[in-house]
């Protein structure tokens, strides 16, 4: 087991203008679960490939335990890498590309057989040793790329968007799988994915990129609850948090015809803008009878049982600027006999509620 190190590395593709990967400056704990996430082309995959070698590191510094990586190859860093399509040989049984790594190594056979049949056990691939990997549906071959890694009892494992391939009842069950499985090995692992729900639900800590720079790094909960700045508010929690600009105002930020209250002290580390972005999660809206809150023109009503969760638009725009207008999505528990065309007065809860610069995208609450 290892602890994973980014210093300053930094990733700049021949004849391109900005890095793929700036400055990345990154610690991983020893047994750690780190996601890192964001949209395409932010610099999460580019990461890993530096960490597994697989891509030249311009600038900067990479450690695995107190060894510098930087500058060896794949084979020497002492990782594992799952792939994204799982780059299993075609010819070879499930046994074999699961032990074909510790045969290049010269593992005597019964020791590479004994750890194929635990990593088996642990995988529940027992029945499927002798298949080929065209006889094995998406979710088992995946499976056998993780018993490739697991046994050359790597470091550190890498994993590039491994379950990206499976259609989405698959993906649930399956990200549970490596989840406990993670946590039962306790080897270090780096995961790359795109869906910020899979990054909430499996890592330790998530890390957030954005255009090759770390926005945030931090545990799934306080990422949804404390975000540094607007794109990881926009961008942490299904759906994602409203984000309304309104007008500064005496005692707050206007939002239609409300005034949302919003303390001097916030106001005053604004520095004179004239306008704030104001960030609220769906669930911490409610209904008010008094006539107070945000104006809202109901355009969809999702009933889910338990939950309804109503989309819509400030109330009062025409037709024509709802168009562009910002969604604003509640989550309301208690069912409410609503439907289209209807207008509702939401009340954000005030201690749960966001402030943000839109001169710096900065938190200011």
């Amino acid at each position: 087991m290892a602890t994973v190190t980014f210093k300053d590395a930094t990733r700049l593709y021949p004849g391109a203008e900005t890095p793929a990967v700036n400055k990345l400056n990154l610690e991983i704990g020893d047994g750690e679960f780190m996601v890192l996430v964001g949209p395409s082309g932010c610099g999460k995959s580019t990461s890993l490939r530096m960490l597994a070698g697989l891509e030249e590191v311009n600038a900067g510094n990479i450690f695995i335990g107190d060894r510098d990586v930087t500058d060896l190859p794949p084979k020497d860093r002492d990782i594992a890498m799952v792939f994204q399509n799982y780059a299993l040989y075609p010819h070879m049984t499930v046994a074999d590309n699961m032990g074909f790594a510790l045969k290049m190594q010269n593992v005597p056979k019964a020791e590479r057989d004994q750890r194929v049949m635990e990593a088996a056990k642990l995988l529940g691939l027992e029945s499927f040793l002798g298949r080929k990997p065209k006889a094995l549906s998406g979710g088992q071959r995946q499976r056998v790329a993780m018993g490739r890694a697991i046994v050359r009892h790597p470091s550190v494992f890498l994993m590039d968007e491994p379950l990206s391939n499976l259609d989405a009842k698959l993906r649930v069950s399956t990200r549970t799988q490596i989840a406990a499985l993670q946590s039962r090995l306790g080897v270090t692992t780096v995961y790359v994915t795109h869906d910020q729900v899979e990054a909430m639900t499996m890592g330790d800590r998530v890390a957030v990129m954005k255009d090759g720079i770390l926005q945030q790094v931090d545990t799934p909960l306080n990422l949804y609850d404390s975000p540094k700045n607007l794109f990881v508010a926009g961008f942490i929690g299904s759906p994602a948090m409203n984000l309304i600009t309104g007008k500064v105002v005496d005692g707050g930020v206007q939002v239609g015809d409300f005034v949302v209250p919003v303390s001097r002290e916030v106001l005053g580390k604004a520095g004179g803008e004239s306008d704030l972005t104001l960030g609220i999660r769906p669930e911490h809206f409610h209904t008010t009878d008094d006539g107070r809150g945000i104006g809202v023109d109901i355009a969809v009503v999702e009933e889910l049982g338990a939950d309804s969760y109503l989309y819509g638009t400030l109330a009062g725009l025409s037709a024509d600027e709802k168009i562009t207008a910002t969604q604003i999505v509640a989550r309301l528990q208690s069912r409410h006999p609503l439907s289209k065309q209807d207008t509702l007065r939401l009340q954000p809860g005030y201690e749960k509620m966001h402030v943000f610069s839109n001169a710096t995208g900065e938190r200011l609450s």
